[in-house]
């Protein structure tokens, strides 16, 4: 009788191991390397730093779990001259190091992490900031040459959280054991907010670790994490692997690109006709059908036709070619170029190292063969000529688009006539003609053929049933914060 009770205590036990106590830190396993420590201290952010910074370094404005955007270090603001000025009133706090959080001391801030961006596609949606000032002791004004409707959008980014020697004002403080992030928000109190009754009995302290998809899933399967965060297309069939049900995952309904940049200038890629076989040659619809998802639809286009300022002038491209056809003119470049040359035409293909890449690569074989290429996947930190894209839009504006694919952003192949049009986009006199504008870039950046789509980007997360605070959203981005704290 004494061992069966002692067996019951240790299934207990470990039953309580495995599962999350109400009142037990939230579990959170974040897909990416142990990298995100230290980039979240820099300017070009992967996805798990960028949830590390949203924790611990606020903007004047942030996201919540919906994607809408909050107050941040700025408790109000107001728009006014048409959507050109944007004043913010700060909140009534301090930074780390004690000293007031003044507005002077905020625009030197934002100047700053305004500076640090250059060089990025964020800097060149930012284009529009003509002044940034502080009119009051709490009181920060930004100034912009045009309307930027979704500029608070912008704003709310993780990179544009602001620093003051060198430490983020919250919401949450950080402390690192190994590869966990022990995550705790601060009291209101503490960050010039209203005290709120209860707080503390709210609180659920987060002990986020940063690991590679195949662990993370893993850990969520056998019940050591409650939720896992920063799933994308390419690590998606480790979901299926480890046999999770659907109804712990969750989809975002993002648009962004996903898709092949053209990295090489020379050889047979450096021929628009050329690159634009390769385009030609992907049976897109086989590729997505692979992943076994209802509702992800491939596409053709580089901006996508939910953006509330698409025009609908560029269309799919294509239509009404069955693939077969396609891929026989595509065959016909690569015959003409490949004639009198004595090496078979090969393309290096650079992807992660993860299931979803692999399901990609194969199929991109079969297309390729077709066709009369020979892909091969390129080593890691090797040179190649087609470089996997998967980047989810910041904003719902055919801009982010144009702007990731610009010259200025250095990813692929580009056009200056597409980025001559996006510029004077921002500067034209209504919105008919921005539009326009916009589309023509859009056409132009196309005809181009540096960028090869796929499909919308996939971001997918695993979430218990019993964690709150968790809501899919259109940016992908998913704030630690609500997630420490239970619901009043």
């Amino acid at each position: 009788m004494r061992g069966a009770v002692l067996s019951l205590a240790l299934l207990a036990a470990l039953l309580a191991a495995c599962g999350r106590r109400d009142d037990g830190p939230v579990r959170v396993s974040v897909i990416g390397a142990g990298e995100a420590f230290a980039e979240a201290r820099g300017v070009r952010l992967g996805a798990a730093a960028q949830l590390l910074r949203a924790a611990t370094t606020e903007g004047l404005v942030g996201f919540d779990a919906e994607g809408r955007v909050v107050p941040a270090l700025a408790d109000r603001w107001i728009v006014t001259e048409g959507g050109q000025s944007y004043i913010f009133r700060l909140r009534n706090g301090e930074w780390p190091d004690g000293s007031a959080i003044t507005g002077e001391d905020t625009v030197k801030a934002l100047r700053r992490t305004i500076a640090s961006l250059r060089g990025t596609a964020l800097a060149r949606d930012l284009a529009a900031i003509d002044e940034v000032r502080a009119m009051a002791g709490r009181v920060v004004e930004i100034r912009l040459e045009v309307p930027v409707p979704d500029f608070l959008d912008l704003l709310a980014q993780p990179e544009l959280g602001l620093t003051w020697k060198g430490e983020g004002a919250g919401p949450m403080t950080f402390d690192r054991l190994d590869e966990v992030a022990v995550l705790e928000p601060i009291p209101p109190e503490a960050r010039g907010l209203p005290a709120e009754e209860g707080w503390s009995e709210r609180l659920r302290p987060l002990r986020v670790r940063f690991e590679p998809a195949a662990a993370a899933v893993a850990r969520f399967d056998e019940g050591y994490a409650d939720i896992v965060l920063g799933g994308t297309a390419d690590t998606l069939p480790l979901v299926r692997t480890f046999g999770l049900s659907r109804g712990n995952l969750r989809l975002d309904p993002v648009i962004g690109l996903f898709g092949l940049v053209v990295t090489t200038r020379g050889g047979f890629l450096g021929d628009p006709a050329n690159r634009e076989a390769v385009a030609m040659a992907i049976d897109r619809e086989a590729l997505v059908a692979e992943f076994n998802l209802g509702g992800w639809q491939p596409t053709t286009r580089i901006v996508s036709p939910e953006v509330s300022d698409d025009l609908g002038t560029v269309g799919e491209r294509w239509e009404g070619i069955e693939i077969a056809e396609r891929q026989r003119a595509a065959a016909s470049r690569v015959a003409r170029w490949a004639f009198g040359r004595d090496q078979p035409l090969r393309l290096r293909i650079a992807l992660p190292q993860t299931p979803g890449a692999t399901i990609i690569f194969d199929r991109l074989r079969q297309d390729f063969a077709a066709i009369g290429v020979t892909a091969v996947r390129a080593e890691e930190g090797k040179p190649a000529d087609l470089r996997l894209l998967d980047a989810v839009a910041r904003y719902g504006r055919a801009a982010w688009f144009l702007n990731q694919l610009s010259c200025a952003a250095g990813r692929a192949v580009c056009s200056p006539e597409g980025d001559a049009a996006a510029e004077a986009a921002l500067t034209a006199p209504d919105q008919a003609t921005r539009e326009g504008l916009l589309a023509e870039a859009e056409a132009e950046i196309t005809a181009a053929n540096g960028f090869i789509p796929f499909a919308r980007p996939l971001r997918w997360s695993l979430v218990r049933g019993d964690i709150t605070g968790f809501a899919t959203n259109p940016w992908g981005l998913h704030p630690l914060l609500p997630l420490a704290l239970a619901p009043r």
